[in-house]
């Protein structure tokens, strides 16, 4: 583990920061995956076992909306890749030996990485990574059990909107990543295609094929960049 110093102490308190916010989501997911079926301890070993929001919300979307169990998993699974991309990166950060490397892995996330490339020292790094993933990990888990008890003594799900929950919390996930230009057309194309193609594939298959859309686009940033930089050269009427 790495020691809290002085230098040190700021990317500590930004990966607290950082995880104490992001729990709260938690608490939406908890409730929500109890809406689409799951029991109080199956929605915690989900949120424990698979540990990254984006996935866990797709699952229980596809789920909730009637797909089926291999829908659901093939979404999450494809919507999880980016982070084997993360854990190439943060392993020349951390270079992990032994159990924590299997513990490295399961708290690269979106944040744990952002902040630990957001800093400008590698000592500073690796305190960003672990004081992220594992302030993640415990406020997300804490609230994700909470929500599950919530939403179990709530009763029906549809009473209170929360059937319908998912997306908004997916979407509230996802705003912060559309920053650029060509993270926000890849993720109007990515519905596009899903809302085409809803009326005529099973449940959850939409969710899939949005996901192949915005995984091929991902692969090929410089296609979408060079798109967005021929439109700004093009001559005005």
């Amino acid at each position: 583990m790495v020691p809290i110093t002085p230098e040190t102490r700021p990317a500590a308190r930004q990966g607290l920061a950082v995880g104490f916010a992001t729990g709260l989501y938690g608490l939406s997911f908890g409730a929500l995956a109890v809406a689409a079926g799951l029991n109080v301890w199956q929605a915690v070993a989900l949120s424990a076992l698979l540990f990254s929001g984006g996935s866990q919300f797709a699952l229980i979307g596809v789920l909730a909306s009637g797909g089926s169990g291999g829908a659901a998993v093939a979404a999450s699974t494809l919507l999880g890749l980016r982070n084997g991309f993360y854990g190439v990166q943060m392993a020349r950060v951390l270079r992990p030996r032994g159990v924590t490397r299997a513990v490295a892995a399961q708290l690269t996330i979106d944040e744990s990485t952002a902040v630990a490339l957001a800093q400008a020292e590698p000592v500073q790094q690796r305190v960003g990574f672990w004081a992220t993933g594992w302030s993640v990990y415990v406020f997300w888990n804490a609230m994700t059990l909470a929500g599950a008890l919530l939403g179990n003594a709530l009763g029906d799900p549809k009473a209170w909107g929360l059937d319908a929950a998912a997306s908004g919390a997916f979407i509230a996930l996802l705003w912060p990543r559309l920053a650029s230009r060509a993270a926000r057309r890849i993720a109007v194309g990515a519905a596009a295609v899903a809302l085409l193609a809803t009326p005529w594939v099973p449940p959850g298959v939409p969710i899939l094929l949005a996901a192949l859309v915005a995984l091929l686009a991902g692969a090929r940033p410089d296609w979408v960049a060079g798109r967005e930089a021929a439109a700004r050269q093009e001559p005005r009427p």
